[in-house]
């Protein structure tokens, strides 16, 4: 009988290295099976692959690959500190207060104006004022990888409570307004939904802003309030305090609104203020933008979609595109403590079920966490490519 010979690794056939590669969620397996041989790399290219599962950003530069708990290490400019993401770009603060967005993996960089001075230029003359920016969000209307010239929105928070909304043509900011001067008062988050930029106001209130070649063209408030649907979730006591912060999402072909709920789960002693706030109730609410005048709806589904929930970066994504994606789930992380508190993502983090109102770990219990977390990056969701 003749002895079967065998064959090379290199020889595996594109289909079966297919499949193999989509059973691995981890950007950093895929990578590490393209670096087996040649053959391997190039036939690996032209597989159509699920997405992999975003990273998180920690305070202390590193990222954290969720759900399997690898830490990885990017290159970045040496003294630049990232302040939130664009998907697959970095926002960069370097020295000087330069800002940036990077893509990490092939380094390109695309060139903010300074987003520190364009909101210390609106702060009316008060020698007592010495809020500071908190935190930034940025917003464009199409992906970055494939319309690099495209607008930039920016919000920027103070603490206290009052935000500048920057519109940029990088490098150049061209317009911006602060919402202490404006019928917008106190902005709560902004984002693009369907090339038109939105912005969210208190109680609800959303506003539709009209740009042009020189900035800000127009500004209509569409929403004035939440309405009926307004108040305390019914799971929740109305005898407690609670603090409440919003966010405004695209999500497929929908505009939502999730209120997040914070409760104190025991009085702190310590200086963060924030150390035993855990979050204890998801809204979800669906513009309206059909009916004449529109209103808030509620939601009771996500259309299939996985929402990945940050005050410096959000994002949607319909589950089917990653087989560890759980459909109609929230992703949430702890990202609202101010800078010098440098918290732990994963203090405050889970999986919401909007189906069913059941909350799960981010991570399981036998994940290793990075004991120290402390730094000046701020915590936000990364959305690596699925090929590098």
């Amino acid at each position: 009988m003749e002895t079967a010979e065998s064959r090379p690794w290199s020889d595996l056939q594109p289909e079966l290295l297919g499949l193999i590669l989509r059973r691995l969620p981890s950007l950093a397996d895929r990578v590490r099976i393209r670096a087996v041989c040649h053959p391997w790399r190039s036939n690996s290219m032209f597989q159509s692959l699920p997405l992999p599962f975003p990273w998180l950003a920690l305070p202390d530069g590193t990222f954290l690959s969720i759900p399997n708990g690898e830490i990885h290490r990017i290159s970045v400019p040496e003294g630049a500190c990232c302040q939130g993401s664009i998907d697959n770009w970095l926002f960069l603060m370097h020295s000087g207060e330069v800002c940036s967005l990077m893509h990490p993996f092939s380094k390109t960089s695309l060139e903010l104006p300074n987003l520190a001075k364009v909101w210390k230029s609106k702060i009316l003359y008060d020698p007592d004022y010495e809020f500071n920016p908190i935190f930034y969000k940025l917003v464009v209307p199409s992906p970055l990888d494939s319309s690099p010239c495209s607008l930039v929105a920016a919000m920027i928070m103070d603490e206290g409570n009052c935000g500048t909304l920057c519109i940029s043509q990088p490098p150049i900011a061209i317009d911006s307004f602060r919402d202490d001067n404006h019928p917008v008062r106190l902005l709560r988050d902004v984002a693009f939904f369907d090339r038109k930029l939105y912005v969210l106001g208190v109680f609800g209130g959303l506003f539709i802003i009209g740009l042009d070649d020189i900035g800000i063209s127009s500004m209509e408030c569409i929403i004035d309030s939440l309405g009926d649907l307004d108040g305390i979730p019914q799971s929740l006591s109305s005898e407690e305090g609670y603090m409440i912060r919003e966010y405004l999402i695209e999500c497929g072909s929908r505009l939502l609104m999730v209120k997040r709920w914070f409760h104190s789960m025991a009085r702190s002693t310590s200086d963060d203020f924030f150390e035993h706030e855990r979050t204890v109730a998801l809204q979800v609410f669906e513009a309206d933008l059909l009916t004449k005048p529109c209103r808030w709806r509620r939601a009771s589904d996500l259309g299939g979609h996985a929402l990945f929930l940050g005050q410096h970066s959000s994002k949607s994504l319909p589950a089917s595109e990653c087989s560890e994606y759980q459909e109609d789930c929230i992703y949430f992380m702890c990202d609202y403590p101010r800078p010098k508190y440098s918290a732990n993502p994963l203090r405050d983090s889970g999986v919401y079920n909007i189906r069913d109102g059941t909350f799960t770990p981010l991570m399981s219990g036998s994940t290793a966490v990075p004991p120290r977390l402390v730094g000046q990056w701020r915590p936000t969701w990364f959305f690596p490519p699925e090929v590098v």
